[in-house]
């Protein structure tokens, strides 16, 4: 399936608008997900996961991210270790870790198969990479809102990853439950101000 998304982000006190998809297929042993936005006068940004559909969840192998230039980090799972294209020092690889677009989807799987092992107030610590490095994002989870989207109102379980370092992102992400906990929401504040805000407005189906 393609979920569509209308952006609104502002960089530099400036508001500019755009659009995102994300594209989701899987077969029940592999999967591929990819998130491109585009934005104003500047290369479009894709964030691309390939993996393995395990009991566990998602199990990714390669993660990419690709504007100006291409850099990706892979899930060396028989040496226990991540790697990153860009000569990065490698990082031991934990139990259940994810990237940062395979996340998304992995907590709507943990939630839905589970919701009440995770009511409001309880938290979810995943390892995260991104091209460069991995580190522990701990999600706490909040009460569900309903949302008015650009492609209507939905009820959505919100979680909030909170920055433990100088200079990490602020990580907020609404979780569907009438959409099998697909994220109809997505809010990326930096340390700046800086923000992304991508909103639901359609999915599409073969």
């Amino acid at each position: 399936m393609r979920l569509r998304y209308e952006v609104a982000a502002q960089t530099r006190g400036i508001d500019v608008k755009a659009a995102a998809e994300l594209f989701w297929r899987q077969d029940g042993k592999e999967y591929e997900a990819r998130l491109e936005t585009v934005l104003p006068l500047v290369p479009r940004r894709v964030q691309q996961s390939t993996g393995q559909i395990t009991p566990q969840g998602l199990a990714p192998t390669r993660y990419s991210e690709k504007g100006r230039s291409e850099e990706a980090a892979h899930f060396e799972r028989d040496k226990d270790r991540l790697s990153f294209s860009n000569n990065q020092p490698t990082v031991a690889l934990g139990a259940g870790a994810q990237d940062r677009l395979s996340v998304m989807l992995q907590l709507g799987a943990l939630i839905g198969g589970n919701p009440a092992r995770y009511p409001p107030g309880s938290t979810i610590g995943v390892q995260t990479a991104g091209t460069r490095d991995a580190d522990v994002w701990q999600f706490t989870v909040e009460a569900e809102e309903e949302l008015a989207l650009p492609g209507g109102k939905h009820k959505a379980v919100k979680l909030v990853r909170t920055p433990r370092k100088p200079f990490e992102q602020t990580v907020e992400l609404w979780l569907a439950p009438g959409m099998d906990y697909v994220p109809v929401r997505v809010r990326l504040t930096q340390p700046n101000g800086d923000r992304l805000d991508q909103q639901w407005a359609g999915t599409d189906r073969p």
